[in-house]
Parts: structure tokens; C-alpha cells; sequence
């Protein structure tokens, strides 16, 4: 019986898989692929989703007990299987066929505050270009270079572009900056018998000189010297122009590669790289400093409104896909940025003296008190009023000192804005000292860190544990990183929530995680020599204070997500 080969395009996308060994199966294989990606295959894939089954598998596990996938080690260019004569693929003995991880079977596991996303590396996405352009050329008839130029036009939209194309190729290549004349000749130096350079007035038999299909031509000097300035001073790579007068040609990659040095090339390659990524809706670069990976997330902004996609890269680093800030979980990007400005500017001042000052009735001038006596005289105006009332003070009569007129119409309002701006304050201040306190724990991560690592080769001299058996202390130092950074944001979430039966629920969550981390953080800084006999109850506190952190997430998540929470302010 002959076997058919059966062959898998190196193109086709691997997405959060786990890694496991091949299995003999009864039935034809049972995908295990959570999301294919609708152009092509990257090296380096990650995920948050959350797997509570151990599916013989090579899973990471971060800090959060979340693990993540990567599916470099599943790809091969062709797999065969023995198949019978009708073509079908043969029979296969397996105890545990059926039981394959599905695509459902994945998604039901992930929990409603994670977000489907993948990390890819430089190499990927050079890949991925490079199997864009070559798919694109062979559909327009068009070199690989011309083909570039023309994506980078379409911003990588190959489906619109090949569209417009088809519809009027020429308006789209003179769009594009390549024009009717593509040269399918590789570039090359010349020397033109009469030619002088139009910039540097130079001349002579032996000038070397370039020129693109538009007819406009340099000595190489003058060109490298424009490209050098266009590429290292300005940043730009995927629309440098013909420098010719009034000329749209964009010059393509094999003509620069002639024309520069390697380490101007490199550079160029990389700015080609970075607009490919920002050109791209579903891709973004990892905000971390250093950082080379790039992050695909189908979160659109339209659904901003209702999940917040918090993306874990592969250096480790974790935030919003939305706004790219550090992760605000909880908190939807649109309230982290009212927050973030309501701490920044000058607001909160202004609310302070509204509660700690009075206006002068007549010329609206702030005072302040500076004595027990409510008979006030304002110094810019002369007006004599009442601190209490606010009414004028030739209205109290004999009851100068005692005010027995606070229900008197006259103060009534100027009494309500005080008593306003006054709770505001409070309660402004009750949600940023408890956001401020977390935040000022977050930024200490970097000492919490080196802390941990000189507890941990203590206890490892004094106690005679192994390195792998004090590494209880690394687990709980990154649990209360993580959960100090969510309660952070939990502060800034709950000062916009209008209260209903769903907030009590959520405080209570936010209180438990908030007693599950004290706790966890005072055993934390006990002395050295103690913590050999806390592992087992310190492992106990930090599992609780990671369980208790999902808890608030998915349930706010959710709640999110079904539009069952209501804002005092304008959510948009």
C-alpha cells in the first residue's frame, strides 16, 4: 500500500499548541491549534491562557501561575503519515486517542481577564515579510523590491491592495512612488561619458554615478551622502525619495544596498522592520526598554470599552496591548488616563482650597480663615459677611458670634458647594493614598528582587537547602509584585464605579486580596533564619494570594464584558 505524503506549507501559522510528542490516534488528527493566523508562521508564540490539566506538554509557567505556550518546536516542513490505498490516513493504536486538546477545549480554559496574543521575534517577522512580498509578487507579476514599495504603501493590506491594483494599476503605482517604468534590471554604478552631477557640480569620465528608472542621475557620493542623511539622521527608510527635483520614485532596497555601507544597510533594514509592526493594527512593540519582540493581539479599539488586553512579551515584560502601559488590570484604558491626569495636574489643589477656603460673596476673592471669630471682613473688598452662613453679616442682628441663620436661603448654596467639594476631596484622597501606597510598593520591585536573591543564598548556607528548594522565596516575591500591581489599579477602577450590588462584591474581593497580600508580606520580611521553617505555609500564602488575584480579575472581567458595571463619569 502506498504511503501518501501529506505536506504542510512552512507558512502556515502555529498558535499557543501545546508541545507534545506525536501520538498515534484512531481517527484523523484532532487539531491542536488555538488560533491560525491569517498571514504566517512566527518562531515565537505566547499566550496567557491558563491550563489547570497536565497534558504531558513543555509549558512555562509565569509569575502568576499562568502558563505559555511557544510553538517553535512544532514546526516541520513536511509530516508524513501512512495512508491506505483510498488515501485516507491509516488507523492508529492509541490509548488515550479522543482525548487531544481542541481549539474549544483551549478557549474554555482561558480565563475572562486573559487575552489570546503572541510574541515574535526580529527573525519572525523578517519572515513574515519576506512570505508577504513573495506571495504578493506572484499575484501582480511585479519584482520582490516593487512588490515592498507597494505593500508598504497599502500599509501591508495585501487584500485592498491587490483590489486597487486590479482596478487601476497605474494610479496605484504612481501612488506608490515606483511609476510605469518598474526596471526589472538589477541596479547597478555607472560611468557616463559627459555626465555632471546636478548637486555637487562634479564631473568627468571616471565619475561613478547611479540612477533609478526615472532617468535622474548622481555621482555615488552625492547619493550616499543623501541616503546616509535620510536613514541615520531622519529615521526614514520606507519612502526615501528620488533626490531629484519634485521626484516621487522611492527607492528600493536592492539600490540602497548598492549605494551604502553594510552597517547604514543594517539600519535601514531595521527602520523597514519597525514600520512593518507600526503600519500593523494587531501589532505592537514591547514598550520595555531594549526590548526586540513584537506583540499580535486582534483586540481592536473598538473593544476597549470592555476588556482590558493585558499581553504578556517574552522578556518578560507585561502590558496593555491598548494603550501599552505597564499592565492597569483591572482598569480600562480610558479610566487609566482620566486617572492619570486627575494625579498629574492641578486639580486636586484646586480642590483643596475649594474645601479649605471661602469665596467672598461680593468680589469672589478666596479667604481663608485665620482666627475662631466668623465675622469676616474681606481685605480687598471691605464686604463683612458670615463664615458660617456666607449671608452678609448686617443680617445676624445681636447673634454676631452665635450664627443661628444656617438654614437662611442666602448660604444655603455657597454652604452646598463647600460641603461638595469638601466630600469630593475625601473621597479622592481615600482611593490615591491607597493607589499611591501600592504604587510606591510596585516601584521597589527592582530592591524586592535583589532582596530575594540574598535571602535565598542565605538560607541556602544556614539551612542547607538546595537552590531549587529556596526558590519559594522567588515565587512569592513575584506574587506580591504582580498583586500590589493589580490592587494598584483596583483603587483607580473603584473611584470611578457608581456603587450598586455589584461593587459591595467587588470591594469584598479587593479586600480579601488586599489582607491575602499583607499577610504574605509580612511573613516575607521575617529574619533569615526563620524562613527555612515557613516554606510550606509561605507556599500556602502565596498560592492563596495568586488564586485571590484571578478571583478579582475574571469576576471584574466579566462584568466588563457584559456591560454590568456603571462609571460617575463619561466612559469613553
Amino acid at each position: 500500500m502506498p504511503a501518501i505524503t501529506r505536506k504542510r506549507p512552512l507558512s502556515a501559522s502555529i498558535s499557543n499548541t501545546i508541545s507534545a510528542p506525536k501520538r498515534q490516534q484512531t481517527g484523523p488528527a484532532t487539531p491542536q491549534t488555538l488560533m491560525d493566523s491569517d498571514n504566517d508562521d512566527f518562531n515565537s508564540v505566547a499566550s496567557s491562557v491558563d491550563m489547570g490539566e497536565d497534558m504531558n506538554s513543555s509549558v512555562d509557567f509565569d509569575a502568576a501561575g499562568l502558563c505559555k505556550h511557544t510553538a517553535s518546536d512544532l514546526r516541520s516542513e513536511t509530516d508524513s503519515l501512512p495512508a491506505d490505498s483510498d488515501g485516507d490516513i491509516d488507523d492508529y493504536e492509541d490509548d488515550n486517542s479522543g482525548f487531544e486538546p481542541t481549539a474549544k477545549d483551549l478557549i474554555n480554559t482561558r480565563k475572562a481577564f486573559e487575552t489570546e496574543h503572541k510574541v515574535y521575534s526580529p527573525q519572525d517577522i523578517q519572515q513574515r515579510q519576506d512570505a508577504q512580498v513573495a506571495e504578493v509578487a506572484n499575484l501582480l507579476e511585479q519584482p520582490p523590491e516593487a512588490t515592498a514599495i507597494l505593500l508598504r504603501y497599502g500599509r501591508w493590506n495585501k487584500e485592498r491592495l491587490i483590489e486597487q491594483y486590479m482596478d487601476n494599476q497605474e494610479e496605484v503605482l504612481e501612488k506608490a512612488g515606483l511609476g510605469q517604468d518598474i526596471s526589472r534590471n538589477p541596479p547597478r554604478l555607472q560611468m557616463v561619458n559627459g555626465f555632471t552631477c546636478d548637486i555637487c557640480c562634479e564631473d568627468g569620465s571616471d565619475l561613478e554615478s547611479f540612477a533609478m528608472s526615472c532617468g535622474h542621475r548622481f555621482c555615488t557620493d552625492c547619493y550616499r551622502q543623501y541616503l546616509t542623511q535620510k536613514i541615520k539622521d531622519e529615521g526614514e527608510a520606507a519612502r526615501i525619495k528620488c533626490p531629484g527635483e519634485a521626484c516621487n520614485k522611492i527607492i528600493d532596497a536592492k539600490s540602497l544596498d548598492l549605494l551604502v555601507p553594510s552597517d547604514l544597510t543594517d539600519r535601514y533594514h531595521v527602520l523597514l522592520m519597525r514600520t512593518y509592526v507600526d503600519d500593523r493594527e494587531n501589532l505592537k512593540w514591547c514598550p520595555a526598554p531594549n526590548c526586540v519582540y513584537a506583540v499580535e493581539c486582534s483586540v481592536k479599539k473598538r473593544d476597549l470599552m470592555k476588556i482590558v488586553p493585558t499581553v504578556h512579551c517574552e522578556c518578560k515584560h507585561a502590558f496593555c496591548f491598548g494603550c501599552t502601559l505597564p499592565d492597569h488590570q483591572p482598569c480600562p484604558c480610558s479610566l487609566v488616563k482620566k486617572w492619570l491626569k486627575k494625579c498629574e495636574d492641578d486639580s486636586e489643589t484646586a480642590n483643596w482650597i475649594s474645601a479649605n477656603t471661602k469665596e467672598c460673596p461680593k468680589c469672589h476673592s478666596t479667604i481663608e480663615k485665620n482666627g475662631g471669630c466668623n465675622h469676616m471682613t474681606c481685605r480687598k473688598c471691605k464686604n463683612e459677611f458670615c463664615w458660617v452662613c456666607m449671608g452678609l453679616w448686617s443680617e445676624h442682628g445681636t447673634a454676631w458670634y452665635n450664627c443661628s441663620r444656617f438654614e437662611e436661603k442666602s448660604g444655603n448654596e455657597a454652604r452646598s458647594e463647600q460641603a461638595k467639594s469638601r466630600q469630593s476631596l475625601e473621597r479622592y484622597l481615600h482611593y490615591y493614598n491607597r493607589y499611591a501606597n501600592h504604587e510606591q510598593s510596585a516601584k521597589l520591585d527592582k530592591d524586592i528582587y535583589h532582596k530575594t536573591e540574598k535571602k535565598m543564598t542565605m538560607l541556602q548556607s544556614t539551612s542547607g537547602m538546595s537552590w531549587i528548594e529556596v526558590q519559594f522565596l522567588e515565587a512569592a516575591s513575584q506574587a506580591l509584585q504582580q498583586c500590589r500591581q493589580t490592587l494598584k489599579w483596583t483603587y483607580a477602577f473603584a473611584y470611578y464605579l457608581a456603587r450598586n450590588n455589584q461593587t459591595e462584591i467587588f470591594e469584598d474581593n479587593q479586600r480579601d486580596l488586599e489582607m491575602a497580600v499583607e499577610n504574605l508580606s509580612e511573613m516575607f520580611e521575617k529574619p533569615t533564619d526563620q524562613l527555612a521553617g515557613l516554606k510550606v505555609e509561605m507556599m500556602d500564602k502565596t498560592s492563596y494570594c495568586q488564586k485571590r488575584r484571578v478571583v478579582v480579575l475574571d469576576d471584574t472581567a466579566k462584568k466588563l464584558k457584559d456591560e454590568m458595571w456603571k462609571f460617575n463619569t463619561e466612559f469613553a
